[in-house]
């Protein structure tokens, strides 16, 4: 989907159309300030009302931004702060994860209707295996991404870009070609065209840190990866990962496309404005904690799962980070028992330092209904600490 986040606040907001927009961190005073006539329809909300950039305070970072302030250099994972320096003058909106995620199924199910092997890639992004649909292969497939994105514009008023390729490695890079509402046809045969030019970054998979030593290796884009010997990446990278850098660089992935797939994980965490202290900000601490299990909890339910490992993530002022987790013997969507336990995991965890940031995640996930049986352990002192872990936890929280 294009710009997603900030494509929906722009159904709502029709006069930010064609301005530099950033949407990021929670709902603020001076959002809540600008809807507070009831009167007043969204759409006739004048633009000079809107909160600017420039104006920001605080450490969020920006979801997505619309295409005008990517043009500033604006973009995705970006600190607001930093975001302000090259955009001020762009308007700042808070993410409603509500209303995400109801055009994110909206879109989806649109598109099964269409072509019904989708694999789920995230809340805006998916896998559609074309094969099998009828149609599919009429001009390498543009054909029928073109029906999909006229059927989701139609039902949502948004746009998406297709990228049409033999797999799904190809695939994902193309879908960037040609942003926004753009279709992108890679055949086998464009490889060395269209693929390898390409920075090795583009690869899905290649992040920073192995992109930064490629390039000590004087290797900056696909081809130059493609030229390399399995046995030199192997070398530099290990077994697994030099060889898969050298199939991706020739464009080979023989994964397929997967409609169900289990999480592995759940987690909420938020990044605070300010660096809060364990003793003296215990107050607002133990609030924060408290909202992040409870909301994790609403995610295991109405996503139908429980957890028995809880675990929990603090990032320290100097940016070093601590986790901590405890699998019990019994599973969990309850978001009273989760904030037992993580508040066990923060015992093990050193306090002396202030906190940037603060999460919980949940872990060794079962479908409601469909949970293991418990497996009785031979150990009297595993079993009770399981059982003091679900049932008796002190209630002596740090926060």
């Amino acid at each position: 989907m294009d710009a997603f986040f900030a494509s929906i606040e722009l159904l709502r907001y029709p006069q930010l159309k064609g301005l530099p927009v950033v949407i990021g961190g929670g709902r603020r005073k001076v959002d809540e300030a600008i809807r507070a006539d009831p009167d007043r329809a969204l759409r006739f909300i004048p633009v000079e009302e809107f909160p600017r950039l420039l104006d920001y305070v605080g450490r969020g970072v920006i979801t997505t931004a619309t295409y005008a302030a990517r043009q500033f250099g604006v973009g995705s994972a970006m600190g607001m702060m930093k975001a302000a320096k090259l955009c001020p003058q762009a308007i700042v909106l808070p993410v409603d994860f509500e209303e995400v995620r109801k055009y994110s199924r909206l879109f989806k199910s649109t598109i099964t209707e269409v072509a019904p092997l989708m694999q789920d890639r995230g809340v805006d992004e998916v896998y559609i295996d074309f094969t099998d649909v009828p149609g599919g292969q009429r001009e390498g497939g543009r054909v029928l991404a073109r029906l999909i994105q006229k059927a989701i514009f139609e039902k949502t008023g948004l746009t998406c870009s297709v990228g049409v390729a033999p797999n799904k490695l190809l695939a994902k890079m193309a879908s960037e070609f040609n942003k926004p509402n753009g279709i992108s046809i890679v055949y086998e045969t464009d490889l060395q065209k269209k693929i390898w030019p390409l920075h090795v970054r583009k690869i899905n998979g290649i992040g920073p840190k192995a992109g930064e030593k490629l390039a000590k290796l004087g290797i900056q884009t696909i081809g130059e990866l493609a030229a390399q010997e399995p046995s030199f990446l192997i070398g530099h990278f290990g077994k697994a990962t030099g060889a898969w850098m050298h199939e991706a660089a020739w464009g080979r992935d023989d994964r397929p496309v997967v409609t169900e797939s289990e999480p592995v994980s759940m987690s909420r965490e938020t990044t605070f404005d300010r660096d809060l202290h364990a003793v003296r900000d215990k107050q607002t601490l133990g609030a924060i904690f408290t909202e992040l299990c409870e909301k994790l909890g609403e995610d295991l339910q109405r996503k139908g799962y429980v957890a028995k490992t809880i675990g929990i993530k603090l990032r320290y002022d100097d940016f070093k980070i601590a986790t901590r987790d405890q699998t019990v013997e019994a599973y969990t969507a309850d978001g009273a028992i989760i904030r037992k336990i993580a508040g066990q995991c923060l015992k093990r965890v050193p306090l002396d330092k202030r906190l940037r940031l603060l999460g919980v995640r949940a872990a060794t996930l079962a479908r409601l209904g469909e949970e293991p049986l418990i497996e009785r352990k031979s150990s009297s002192t595993q079993s009770a600490r399981a059982q003091a872990a679900t049932e008796s936890i002190a209630t002596d929280q740090l926060f």
